[in-house]
């Protein structure tokens, strides 16, 4: 089986990954021999701080070997992907692609003989939502009837957070005036609005009210921030966002948790003193990468 988004696990099969992950966590000792002799190819077609970190060690800790390969220094750069992964799916145990467009991803997955992850795509980041939800349970003791608050662009991260929360009974509001329009995916909103626990609304005030968690992400995608051709669409995006910046004032009144995936933007999306305020969870949230890439490789590999 592959990792490209949760359209193929049920809420069962997700809550177990992310269990696992918690277990992991606390047992380390018992899983280090786990993938001895396994090797995991880690394709970056995108710059990577936590999903190369968390897939690189969670293989080293878990015995294993991860072979860190940069897209721009491979001949996937000029030949058929799918020929490339043919290839590459003979000489390794696993592949993580962290690459621009989930089309290449899917064909990447076709012409797999080995598990493939969604090490972040435009559409979707289903690491980055198991590690979510892991420290959402991990706070609370518990998944299904708590309320998470996503604000931000509608983007890839929000994409999974919907389909992860509302397979695992997590009740999810967005806050999304802006939509980025490569992550679309009709059929996974027409899904979790079906569940009854995702709504959106531009309410950022009354949605935080009795949340029990507040997520935020960049309002600029990664690759764009510091692209001077982007920076009209940068300026602009900032316009209509800072009204929805995590904030003291956004917070007074609720005691919800705070998250955001991270790299952070420190006086856009969220304001300094709340990162380092004692209700953000963002660095343990972050932490939870390694836990959650250990569980996600234990599952595919047939480790558990």
């Amino acid at each position: 089986m592959h990792l490209i988004n949760f359209k193929e696990l049920s809420g069962q099969q997700l809550t177990a990954i992310i269990d696992k992950a918690i277990e992991v966590k606390h047992n380390p000792e018992k899983y280090k021999d786990a993938l001895a002799g396994k090797s995991l190819a880690m394709i970056f077609q995108k710059t990577s701080t936590r999903t190369r970190v968390s897939f690189e060690v969670a293989m080293t800790q878990l015995g294993g070997h991860a072979l860190y390969i940069d897209w721009r220094t491979t001949n996937f750069t000029l030949a058929d992907v799918y020929d490339e992964t043919q290839y590459l799916s003979r000489n390794v145990d696993c592949i993580m692609a962290r690459l621009l467009k989930n089309a290449d991803l899917q064909v990447m997955a076709k012409a797999s003989r080995v598990p493939v992850i969604n090490g972040c795509d435009e559409k979707y980041h289903p690491s980055q939502a198991i590690a979510d939800l892991m420290t959402i349970k991990e706070k609370r003791g518990k998944l299904k009837g708590v309320k998470l608050v996503y604000i931000g662009a509608h983007n890839n991260v929000c994409n999974s957070l919907i389909e992860g929360c509302t397979k695992t009974g997590v009740k999810i509001t967005t806050v999304t005036p802006l939509f980025n329009e490569p992550s679309r995916d009709e059929k996974l909103l027409e899904d979790a609005k079906k569940t009854g626990l995702w709504e959106t609304t531009l309410d950022v005030k009354k949605a935080v009210k009795d949340a029990d968690f507040v997520y935020t992400d960049t309002w600029v995608d990664m690759e764009f921030f510091l692209d001077p051709k982007y920076a009209a669409e940068k300026e602009k995006r900032i316009k209509i966002m800072m009204p929805y910046q995590i904030n003291m004032e956004l917070l007074k009144g609720t005691d919800a948790y705070v998250m955001h995936d991270m790299p952070v933007h420190r006086g856009y999306e969220i304001s300094p003193d709340v990162i380092e305020s004692p209700k953000s969870i963002i660095y343990e949230q972050s932490e939870n990468r390694l836990y959650s890439a250990k569980a996600i490789l234990l599952k595919l590999l047939e480790k558990y």
